[in-house]
């Protein structure tokens, strides 16, 4: 359903990914009604259209959803500077979702384009704003994300477990030019240029990056054009369960070779075909469908050790850890040790399953607990 503020041009446009998540969805649209964002666009005279891109599903996502959004558009303070609606994609998959919500759904007048999942929560309420008013400021970045918070920072008594995986979670963060794959916001032309083939499994951030801080694979690296915003965060649920982890490290490794085998291929490409990547990649999907998964094949064929799926897999744990400041090299160590057993044991789970000719992974964790809202003005 949409609102009265329809014909108030869209200055951004968010898309929320959502594959059965009717015990989630709900909690996640009041989070992100509770945004600050309406009210800072409303004296502009412009408007966020919010897109719930229910793929999929076959639970009560849909309903749940739009109940909600309904209710928004008659109730909020802000109604004025929203537009929200769900959107049906009845083939299950997040590439084509996220492909369809870029070049078709989205408004062509948009300035900005932000995706979520369906299961995270804002620890900020100027989150959104800050996310789309970073770019706004510095014309040299293209693409921003936030920090990402685990659900277990906030006990206020941690397990060993635990605190292994918040040092894990400290260590990622020094990524230079980390997207973060739950929440980002990008330039609209950027997205637009972008396109996720169909047997790209997880880790589509790591394609944009390499195609963001490196003009479309024209100029050196350069981490500065993705920026992490200030005052921008949001809570997810941590993996805890042994099968989880190593579930979600086996779609990790899954969809890094994917990416690294994309990379080497887009690299080669005459620089005419590069600049246009998003009509390139629409070319090769619709000629070939398997094209990426073929070379994804021959690619792992060749590599007969799983440690040779991608480059750096045995040591790009212990890189962060390098990158820690004093004694957090000591006390991220066992974190840093854990993790390259489980990559270990994930990688060798991947192999296999590529060998096999999975490239599709994306098993549905075990929900330990529903996330709640922060209450209204919570930082």
């Amino acid at each position: 359903m949409t609102n009265h503020a329809k014909k108030k041009p869209v200055v951004l446009s968010i898309g929320m990914m959502a594959w059965n998540e009717e015990d989630s969805i709900g909690t996640t649209l009041e989070s992100l009604f509770r945004q600050s964002i309406f009210e800072k666009v409303a004296p502009r005279h412009e408007q966020v259209e919010i897109l719930v891109l229910a793929n999929g599903c076959t639970d009560r996502t849909v309903p749940v959803a739009r109940e909600l959004c309904e209710r928004m558009a008659r109730e909020h303070p802000w109604a004025d500077a929203f537009s929200a609606r769900v959107i049906e994609i009845p083939e299950p998959g997040r590439n084509n979702a996220w492909n369809r919500f870029v070049h078709e759904f989205s408004a062509i007048e948009t300035h900005f384009i932000a995706l979520m999942d369906a299961d995270i929560v804002f620890h900020h309420r100027d989150t959104i704003y800050s996310l789309m008013a970073t770019m706004e400021r510095r014309p040299h970045v293209s693409a921003t994300s936030g920090r990402q918070c685990k659900d277990i920072l906030f006990k206020e008594r941690k397990t060993l477990w635990e605190k292994l995986s918040l040092r894990t979670s400290e260590m990622t963060a020094t990524i230079e030019g980390q997207i973060t794959g739950q929440l980002y916001c990008m330039r609209a032309n950027i997205a637009r240029n972008l396109l996720l083939p169909r047997d790209l499994s997880a880790n589509d951030d790591g394609f944009f990056k390499a195609a963001i801080c490196t003009d479309f694979f024209s100029r050196p690296l350069d981490p500065s054009r993705i920026a992490t915003a200030p005052d921008a965060a949001h809570i997810y649920e941590a993996y805890l369960s042994v099968k989880d982890i190593l579930n979600n490290q086996k779609r990790q490794m899954i969809g890094q070779t994917g990416v690294h085998v994309l990379l080497e291929y887009v690299r080669k490409l005459p620089p005419e075909l590069r600049r246009d990547l998003a009509g390139t990649l629409r070319q090769h999907e619709a000629c070939d469908p398997d094209w990426l998964k073929r070379l994804i094949s021959l690619h792992v064929r060749s590599r007969p050790f799983f440690w040779q799926l991608f480059p750096g897999i045995l040591t790009f744990r212990f890189r962060r850890l390098w990158k820690m400041k004093g004694w957090r090299k000591l006390t991220h160590l066992p974190a840093a040790t854990a993790g390259f057993v489980v990559t270990l044991i994930a990688c060798s789970r991947a192999h296999r399953a590529l060998r096999r000719g999975t490239t599709q992974y994306w098993p549905k964790p075990t929900r330990q607990t529903i996330l709640s809202v922060p209450p209204v003005g919570a930082k």
